[in-house]
């Protein structure tokens, strides 16, 4: 299990860089340079410009927020962060890998990766990963109606890693090149693209881990 702070966001459109301006700020204000924990997975296969990593199940605090894409972020994450950081009824207890709160007051939350960002139907759903160990049934439940609690199934994606700026020209060619190594490898992959951020904004450019996910298909 890792100890970094990301942010994850599914690319949709040219507003992706504004999207994330908001949540990297409250991200980077509201915790250390490194996060508790990120969900626990597996490097499955390793080839010479990316990995296939298996994901285990884990658990989101989710809110479709209206949008548009640009302000998506900024809609979602106050509300999403009044979870993590308190603002839920606290009574049930919960086993996490790092110290929290239990009593009947709020608990607190430690922040996790990632944070993602799709579109719905009806706007933008944006999810915080809840800390390993919690489950849908047992996480303080919210006191703002708007958030859902969901368990995530485990999943396989294609990663690769680069550091840099997280600018539009770096996310494309990196995001090519991952592309052009999965056709190479005769692997299809399904749904969109997942920028993720493992740093707070405040980390050197060139000390910086970002990663872009494809999705690859389940297994018969």
């Amino acid at each position: 299990m890792q100890s970094l702070t990301s942010f994850v966001s599914t690319r949709r459109g040219h507003g992706w860089r504004k999207l994330l301006v908001p949540a990297l700020l409250l991200i980077g204000l509201s915790m250390p340079l490194h996060a508790t924990e990120e969900p626990e997975y597996r490097v499955v296969r390793t080839f010479a410009d990316f990995e296939v990593r298996q994901y285990a199940p884990y658990t989101v605090a989710e809110v479709v927020v209206p949008g548009p894409a640009d302000e998506a972020g900024g809609q979602a994450f106050p509300i999403l962060a009044g979870y993590i950081f308190g603002k839920n009824k606290g009574e049930k207890k919960f086993a996490m890998t790092a110290p929290v709160t239990q009593a009947s007051a709020p608990a607190k939350l430690p922040m996790t990766a990632p944070v993602t960002q799709t579109a719905s139907s009806a706007g933008f759903l944006v999810q915080f990963v809840l800390p390993g160990g919690v489950t849908a049934a047992d996480a303080p439940e919210p006191l703002d109606a708007r958030i859902q609690l969901r368990d995530v199934a485990a999943f396989e994606v294609a990663v690769i890693r680069y550091s840099g700026f997280w600018s539009e020209s770096n996310y494309a060619e990196h995001l090519g090149k991952l592309q052009s190594a999965l056709r190479a490898a005769d692997m299809a992959w399904t749904g969109d693209p997942v920028f993720s951020r493992y740093d707070a904004p405040f980390k050197p450019w060139f000390m910086r881990r970002n990663e872009i996910w494809l999705r690859l298909p389940s297994q018969p």
